[in-house]
């Protein structure tokens, strides 16, 4: 396409939209310095720019976080998001409970949530493995995993970004119901997010290892945090275990993922942590006589 020239300084004759050669153009692209017409002006931080540079800023490539994950405009939006949910779950089960606030596991709510593996093989109810992530016994419970939660989730959220910390923090949670039901008593009720927080320390140990930080700060948080929920009753070691197990193989599919392919690698690295948890289920279930 031929441009029509810009006339020089001091012309009788105003420059020439190259889109509109039969319009005026007083203003010029702040990027490639061609004359623009009102109709053709867009406006950008600085001054205006044309359509067709407008267009190549729009189809470049966006950047990334340095795991896949897209930048995010509010970081810890989704820990903000899981934080309400648990604490709205807590307060619906101790505003139920026929015992009083102080005694919220008695509501009829909590004893349908809660994570049994008896009642889940005899009903069929595996939502409970992600229903019994949101309920706690008691304010003090639910407080030490909140914080928890409010130190680890903006951190590991602003590595991995918004869907993939959702991802991590949810098989996290399955891992830890599922090394419950296949692993723990039959007959316990058990329930906590803390399956899910420590997934969140079995990615942030990853997360250390892969970029050679220094773990000496992080591993007395862990410990402190294992002795804290060790004094809860009703909190089972075995889905600390199976959470942290799951968060760290699901944050190593996450970082080890090569380059090329990255999104293909990283959904078959969780795909197959869940296959497995999926298959673990139904051998327990057949041992339960679900089937």
């Amino acid at each position: 396409m031929n441009y029509p020239e810009q006339q020089p300084t001091g012309s009788s004759f105003a420059a020439r939209c190259y889109r509109h050669s039969d319009r005026e153009a007083n203003v010029g692209c702040t990027r490639c310095d061609r004359p623009i017409c009102p109709s053709c002006m867009r406006e950008a931080p600085v001054g205006f720019q044309c359509p067709e540079c407008v267009r190549s800023t729009s189809n470049a490539r966006q950047p990334t976080l340095p795991y896949g994950g897209s930048l995010m405009r509010t970081v810890g939006l989704v820990t903000i998001v899981l934080g309400v949910l648990n604490i709205v779950t807590y307060l619906l089960t101790a505003f139920t409970s026929p015992s009083g606030i102080h005694h919220n596991a008695s509501s009829r709510l909590f004893s349908r949530m809660v994570l049994s593996p008896t009642l889940v093989a005899q009903d069929g109810a595996y939502w409970r493995f992600i229903g019994s992530a949101f309920l706690h016994y008691g304010f003090i419970h639910l407080a030490v995993n909140m914080i928890s939660l409010a130190v680890l989730g903006p951190a590991i959220e602003r590595v991995f970004g918004h869907g993939r910390f959702i991802v991590l923090y949810f098989v996290a949670a399955l891992g830890g119901a599922t090394a419950v039901y296949v692993f723990g008593d039959p007959i316990a009720a058990t329930a906590g997010a803390s399956a899910a927080i420590f997934g969140l320390f079995g990615a942030l140990v990853v997360v250390y290892r892969k970029l050679g930080l220094d773990m000496r700060m992080l591993i007395p948080t862990i410990l402190i945090n294992v002795y804290i929920t060790t004094r809860i009753p009703d909190i089972s070691w075995v889905g600390h275990i199976g959470g942290f197990i799951a968060g760290a193989v699901v944050a190593a599919a996450l970082v080890y993922a090569p380059r090329v392919n990255r999104l293909t690698y990283q959904i078959s690295g969780v795909a197959l942590v869940i296959v497995i948890m999926v298959g673990l289920t139904v051998w327990r279930s057949s041992q339960l006589g679900a089937f």
